[in-house]
């Protein structure tokens, strides 16, 4: 029964981050069993980067914080970064990044056809970038698929946004701006 308990809590737990934690919050609190040492140390670090496998590993000039993307995107003078969420369409319309353009989720072979389509016409050394929001980005499905294809396409500054726990608490609890809505093409 126990195990039950377990598997379902994490399920819960699963499809709550998923949402980015906005719709059933407390569930994401609630345990069913005792916290291992492991899940603990890895609460306590959660604002620091994990490294990735070494084929996904990435730099920390490849990273930016959210402080410094709403920043730059605020700035009145100066060119734009291209700002990708590569991640759920649900997301996306509950609220996304100002100014930031839905390009699928990368996870899936559809979503990435659909980055590649987004990026086609932009150039090479333009600045870029990825988030998605779903969960932890160094857990996230969709981050590396999107990183490493861009890779693959050629560009050469490509960053991640780097949210340590997902959109809801690292940008939007933050104060940083959004939009809502469904202006997708």
């Amino acid at each position: 029964m126990r195990a039950v308990m377990n598997k379902r809590a994490i399920t819960m737990m699963v499809a709550v981050t998923a949402l980015g934690g906005a719709v059933f919050p407390v569930l994401q609190t609630t345990a069913f069993s005792e916290p291992s040492a492991a899940s603990t140390t890895a609460q306590t670090n959660q604002s620091e980067p994990l490294p990735g496998p070494p084929s996904d590993s990435w730099q920390a000039d490849q990273l930016i914080k959210p402080e410094e993307l709403s920043k730059s995107l605020s700035e009145p003078t100066g060119e734009k970064p291209l700002v990708l969420q590569v991640g759920f369409l649900v997301l996306y319309q509950g609220g996304h990044i100002v100014g930031s353009k839905f390009a699928g989720p990368a996870n899936k072979p559809q979503g990435i056809e659909r980055l590649k389509s987004e990026v086609e016409k932009i150039p090479r050394d333009k600045a870029i970038i990825l988030y998605c929001g779903c969960c932890p980005w160094t857990h996230c499905p969709n981050i590396r698929p999107s990183f490493r294809t861009l890779q693959e396409l050629g560009f050469k500054n490509v960053r991640i946004l780097e949210l340590p726990n997902n959109l809801q608490q690292d940008w939007i609890a933050k104060g940083y701006p959004i939009q809502k809505g469904d202006d997708v093409k």
